[in-house]
């Protein structure tokens, strides 16, 4: 397959280590400073939150409310990720399209399989009307047991077809790990799409980076040589600690200043979680579900 406009999406693998700042040598308004021009420089791409206080998945979105949100990203990134392709979520890739931006679409999967034929139909149609840049067909479904490699196969196969023709690689969103466990991912996907969370296993910030460094190259040694696109990554902002990982301010904003230089030095493709914080993801994830966003509930900037 070719892939589209000025190698948007590559695969020559550059393994440059990037040093993280040093907290310490920082005082606290001018790390925020350092955050705030690396955020203002602007980044690949982002994911999009969708919902306001009061809402959760389930709820059906308005255009309105999306484009909003689109327009205050629009100044920092050149790409939006969403997640699903139903219940207002359809409406990300028009918006993010009409204002100019990238799209890397997914279709939410899990074991419901009605749900996910309309997440596949509504993939398929956004595709075809010219809002999908790379197409995701399902978003850590291994990771959840929600339903077995030769179903995921099955639906990935399903929406190449779909879609044959029309430039767009397909790919699966699943974390790091995965790729290397399941080879057969690798073998029918075009793009790998990999998601990389040190606070997740328990890294302490000061190592943090080196981590993601390490889960990037692990990824590197199962794509047989396929493009990369790092889906999420991120550090919570408050609300908790797992092991030697703890979330806060100056965690939250050296992690981001380390990805984006890192990701930048090395030309590396990345969609940094999340943008906005919202209030409903305290269920699995704990108080930390609420505190992923490089800006706040409110819709303003952190820092």
């Amino acid at each position: 397959m070719s892939y589209r406009e000025e190698s948007y999406y590559k695969s020559n693998y550059s393994q440059t280590q990037t040093v993280g700042i040093e907290i310490s040598q920082y005082s606290l308004e001018d790390l925020k400073a350092l955050w705030r021009k690396t955020i203002e420089d602007g980044m690949h791409g982002i994911c999009f939150s969708m919902y306001e206080d009061g809402q959760e998945p389930g709820d059906d979105i308005s255009f309105e409310q999306v484009e909003r949100r689109v327009k205050i990203l629009k100044p920092y990134t050149s790409a939006i990720r969403s997640f699903s392709c139903i219940e207002g979520n359809e409406h990300v890739p028009v918006a993010a399209k009409k204002h100019g931006l990238k799209t890397l679409v997914g279709a939410w999967l899990s074991d419901d399989k009605d749900d996910n034929e309309k997440e596949i139909e509504g993939l398929i149609a956004l595709a075809k009307a010219g809002h999908v840049d790379v197409a995701a067909v399902g978003n850590e479904v291994l990771y959840r047991n929600d339903l077995s490699l030769e179903e995921l196969i099955g639906y990935i196969k399903r929406v190449k077809e779909a879609l044959s023709g029309l430039d767009i690689p397909v790919g699966y969103v699943d974390a790091y790990y995965e790729f290397s466990r399941h080879p057969e991912l690798v073998e029918n996907t075009d793009v790998i799409l990999a998601n990389l969370y040190p606070y997740w296993e328990g890294c302490p910030i000061d190592y943090a980076l080196g981590h993601m460094q390490a889960m990037y190259g692990q990824v590197v040694d199962a794509a047989q040589g396929k493009p990369i696109i790092i889906t999420e990554t991120g550090w919570p902002s408050q609300g908790g600690s797992l092991k030697g990982a703890f979330a806060g301010e100056e965690s939250a904003m050296k992690y981001f200043i380390d990805a984006m230089r890192w990701t930048k030095e090395n030309d590396i493709p990345i969609f940094y979680f999340s943008s906005f914080d919202e209030s409903w993801k305290t269920g699995d994830e704990g108080d930390v579900g609420a505190y992923w966003g490089l800006w706040d509930k409110h819709e303003n900037l952190k820092f």
